[in-house]
């Protein structure tokens, strides 16, 4: 029995591509443990499929002055240590990384026990948890072609993201109805995060009527962000977050406006959906979620639309433009040159585990 240890977590993007694995793991024949922090939103959503979850200390390494910054370091040495009677007990053949400062101590720890790593970087460039990491691990997956300039040579491989199988599985039919929507117009499928977004609420929201003259609208507007006065509105659904229906409402939707985080554009590309772009501003990140964006509308992939210069009008433009362009995007998506990421990085872990 091949055994492995996913790690990631803090957002849902540091998990998900973990649980996409989980089936083709089982097929090649791994027992798999997860090891993430205690109370952290990785647990519940690895629990719910089933993977045996071990909770460790966890502190967050900010770039920023914070009084935590004087206690987290003493957290995270805790969790080096927890971490280390972890894989001493669990005895893994090989790490997969995905990211979050909870992979911080486990993967040092896997370094001290020559257990080899295979971590994966979304973004375009490194994040901190991720430098941290790199010089600890055998193999780095990375998204962009564009990062591999800042990764260690021999290390890095472009793999694109693993994508949840059941996201392939939706029905259009389902999605219509689920929605109650027609057949005869198109759909647009708008996604704010699971925090959702004020500027992307706020430009739907303020120009639903023109929007609703062509378009039928699924919004996924983020937890504590509906607007009851809208519940009734015809053509236009809106929900706080989904999980199970989001393969329909992918399946039906003719267009996508969506953040730019690492997994979201890589379920786009992988789904072959026509896209507008809105990435995080440089005052509420570090910048990755721009440079992804940039990337992807530089091979032909998305428009993008910044943040700051999101109205109600440039919002109908964006939308219009894609729409009437949207087998340029499609084309261009087909030609994308990622392999099959799942195959890939199993295949990765498949031959430093038979090493070890």
């Amino acid at each position: 029995m091949k055994r492995i240890v996913l790690t990631g977590g803090g957002t849902a993007g540091h998990v998900t591509p973990n649980m996409a694995l989980v089936p083709k793991l089982i097929d090649e024949g791994y027992e798999i443990s997860y090891i993430g922090s205690y109370n952290g939103m990785e647990k519940k959503l690895i629990e719910d499929i089933g993977i045996p979850y071990y909770g460790i200390s966890s502190g967050k390494l900010r770039r920023y002055f914070d009084l935590k910054n004087f206690t987290d370091p003493f957290r995270v040495i805790k969790g080096y240590f927890e971490a280390g009677k972890l894989l001493s007990r669990l005895k893994p053949d090989v790490i997969f990384s995905k990211g979050g400062f909870v992979t911080v101590p486990v993967v040092m720890a896997a370094k001290k026990r020559k257990i080899p790593v295979i971590i994966h970087e979304s973004d375009m460039t490194p994040g901190l948890a991720n430098k941290l990491s790199i010089p600890s691990a055998s193999k780095i997956c990375c998204n962009f072609p564009e990062t591999i300039e800042h990764l260690p040579e021999g290390k890095a491989v472009l793999t694109g993201s693993p994508i949840r199988e059941e996201l392939f599985q939706g029905k259009k039919e389902e999605g219509l109805k689920l929605c109650n929507f027609s057949q005869n117009k198109p759909v647009l499928l708008v996604i704010g995060g699971s925090l959702g977004s004020v500027a992307i609420n706020r430009a739907i929201r303020d120009n639903l009527d023109q929007l609703l003259e062509k378009y039928q609208i699924i919004h996924l507007c983020g937890r504590g962000n509906l607007d009851q006065t809208l519940a009734d509105t015809q053509g236009y659904k809106q929900f706080e977050y989904v999980k199970k229906e989001l393969k329909h409402y992918f399946a039906c939707a003719d267009i996508v406006v969506s953040r730019a985080g690492a997994n979201a554009i890589c379920e786009l590309l992988s789904l072959r959906k026509p896209n507008i772009l809105i990435p995080l501003g440089l005052e509420a990140s570090r910048g990755d979620q721009i440079l992804n964006a940039e990337s992807f509308e530089k091979q032909g992939y998305s428009y993008v639309l910044q943040e700051k210069d999101v109205t109600s009008e440039t919002l109908l433009n964006a939308v219009n433009t894609v729409y009437a362009n949207r087998q340029s995007y499609i084309d261009a998506m087909n030609h994308s040159e990622l392999a099959n990421p799942i195959e890939t990085i199993v295949n990765l872990a498949n031959k430093l585990a038979s090493k070890r």
